[in-house]
């Protein structure tokens, strides 16, 4: 053989494959001994850990919004309820692109942009982990069943069935209730950790009036419940739950058909009109016109109704009432007719020559009475009452000066807030001395004093002010805090006296009385207003100058804007002998206290104490009288 035979080496072979057999069998040694260790792991060490993160992945907390209480007027009428809407919502924590699914969704249902901006506006606000967002209220059935066939494709998006807000009275109420909005970043920069809990799951506050002011009363307390979820988070079962608690009722003093009349009396008139219970405080009725829907604001209005009402001429969204601030007139002169005979500057014998004009000593202004050929030759304070005799006044504000009429008219309340409860109120000016020099820098001149006690110069006053100083004069010196609500929940507010006027009786009765002649007296500047009235009114009428009209020249209607004209005011209280309701009136650019002020305050008058009515309300319906 040319070639040497090739055998196999079986024993190389033998040893090439033990080794190979030795090897694997090590490998798979350790990692049946790796999967025993993890599995040891998983089931023995850390079995409670893993076990929790499951239940975390299975099972949420979820916040359980209270219900926010009611509001009712005085006969039980709801002006402030909740009602069920259907709310698409959005958990982030299940959304892996959340500009897709939004894009997703407008395609489905409509979105404004301003609910869409208030939607991205929340993502950056600090929320509970899987806290829905709400992205748009009030869907419609078309659109719920738009959403539910294309569920399968909206990843964390849910709908579910809430309580909204809503007024049902509308405007008619809107400057006294305020109205709820959505949280907003600035409410949250104000949160304490207190408050993040109570608002879990709630997605308004109360943004003015009552429903601010009231907020922690309304809003109750937040429950909690756990659940189980899917993959896809949406909730199998509840396992347990804790209930909310829900807010807590409000009733008012205010009574809806004296507002509604009040509204009505008004007509068209911009202007405020505030009636007084004389013996409790409570505010009966408080109206801003014009006024505005507050429940636009309740899941966010629009940019273009906002800008409407916010832009418009008219300002509904000023609270007239409780932030106007407009010279009171002669509508302050029982207060400084009743200073002059307290503090004994005048009795009621003394009288005053008028011409039609004063002229302080030494000086050659003159100032003019209202009546351009005056009251008389001899004016006495019932005369100048009942009349409104300006050089009366005049007279009577050199005699007393500045000091004394402040003083009196603080009594009354005059140059401070209320109290009443609800916010934002302003405190108009009783100008002092002291007052001129900080704000004016300038010192108090003798014409300063003739002005005051007219109502003029730099006294401004807020028709809830009036009604005040009208109730205290009603009530001969008891100055009382006016309250809107009467009860919150069960407890009922008490009567708050803020002051007791020691004032002679006699003195009382003479200024009364000359109010009582403004009414019903041959020479009343309302008489004409208190015509075929069963009962006895005691009031006093006013006119406000809006622009300065030169020395010299008389008032000239026809001359002015509509907006330069004269306010009317009006204020008072029947029956006069044992008072019940007190009311001030304020019409702008009305230009008669007696002719369109004094009528608005009869029909609520005749409302009160008659149970006349609108016989057509588009609000309350057909009443009769």
């Amino acid at each position: 053989m040319s070639e040497a035979q090739r055998f196999k080496d079986h024993h190389r072979e033998a040893r090439v494959f033990l080794s190979r057999v030795i090897t694997t069998s090590v490998i798979m040694a350790a990692l049946v001994a790796v999967l025993v260790a993890r599995y040891y792991s998983l089931q023995v060490t850390h079995h409670q850990d893993y076990a929790t993160r499951s239940d975390r992945n299975r099972v949420h907390v979820q916040p359980v919004p209270p219900t926010r209480g009611l509001i009712y007027d005085r006969n039980g009428e709801l002006l402030a309820d909740n009602r069920p809407s259907y709310t698409l919502s959005v958990i982030r924590e299940r959304v892996n692109d959340m500009t897709a699914t939004v894009e997703l969704l407008r395609e489905l249902v409509d979105i404004p942009q301003s609910d869409l901006e208030k939607f991205y506006d929340q993502l950056q606000q600090w929320r509970r982990p899987f806290e829905a967002i709400p992205l748009r209220y009030r869907l419609t059935e078309e659109e719920i069943a738009r959403l539910a066939v294309n569920e399968y494709r909206l990843e964390g998006v849910e709908v579910n069935a809430q309580l909204v807000r809503h007024y049902p009275k509308s405007d008619l109420f809107a400057h006294v209730l305020g109205y709820v909005g959505r949280i907003s970043q600035s409410d949250l920069a104000k949160f304490d950790e207190d408050q993040y809990q109570r608002y879990s799951g709630t997605h308004s506050i109360g943004k003015t009036g009552l429903e601010n002011q009231y907020e922690a009363q309304l809003l109750g307390e937040v429950g909690s419940q756990n659940v189980e979820t899917n993959a896809r988070g949406r909730v199998l079962r509840v396992l347990d739950r804790t209930d909310p608690k829900p807010g807590k009722d409000l009733q008012l003093h205010l009574d809806s058909r004296l507002q509604a009349t009040a509204v009505s009396a008004l007509d068209d008139y911009r202007g405020a009109v505030v009636a007084l219970d004389v013996k409790t405080g409570g505010v009966l009725a408080a109206v801003s016109m014009p006024s505005f829907d507050p429940n636009l604001f309740v899941t966010g209005i629009s940019f273009r109704d906002y800008r409407s009402l916010n832009q418009s001429l008219d300002l509904p969204l000023f609270n007239r009432f409780l932030q106007g601030q407009y010279p009171p007139g002669s509508t302050t002169k029982p207060v400084v007719g009743l200073a002059g005979l307290h503090y004994d500057v005048v009795d009621a014998e003394h009288t005053v020559r008028d011409p039609g004009w004063y002229r302080l000593p030494g000086d050659d202004r003159r100032y003019r009475d209202w009546k351009r050929t005056g009251h008389g030759l001899k004016v006495d304070l019932e005369q100048a009452v009942v009349e409104s005799c300006d050089v009366y006044y005049y007279d009577l504000g050199h005699r007393m000066g500045v000091d004394l009429i402040h003083e009196f008219g603080v009594q009354f309340g005059l140059g401070s807030r209320t109290e009443v409860d609800i916010p934002s109120e302003r405190s108009g000016i009783w100008p002092s001395r002291e007052w001129k020099r900080n704000q004016r820098g300038l010192p108090w001149f003798p014409g300063d004093n003739l002005n005051l006690a007219i109502g003029q110069g730099y006294a401004l006053t807020t028709p809830m002010q009036l009604a005040q100083m009208t109730a205290t004069m009603a009530s001969r010196g008891r100055r009382l805090r006016p309250q809107m609500v009467a009860k919150v929940g069960d407890q009922e507010r008490p009567v708050i006296e803020e002051a007791q006027m020691d004032v002679a009786e006699e003195d009382w009765d003479y200024i009364i009385n000359a109010m009582v002649g403004v009414m019903h007296g041959e020479r009343g500047t309302a008489r004409r207003s208190a015509y075929g009235a069963d009962y006895k009114i005691a009031g006093k009428t006013g006119t406000a100058q809006v622009v300065a009209i030169p020395q010299g020249e008389e008032y000239d209607s026809e001359a002015l804007k509509e907006r330069q004209r004269d306010h009317a005011l009006f204020v008072g209280f029947a029956p006069a002998d044992d008072p019940q309701i007190a009311v001030a009136v304020i019409v702008e650019n009305g230009e008669s206290g007696s002719g369109v002020a004094a009528p608005v305050a009869r029909k609520v008058f005749d409302a009160y104490l008659r149970g006349i009515y609108p016989l057509a309300d588009p609000v309350l319906g057909a009443r009769t009288p």
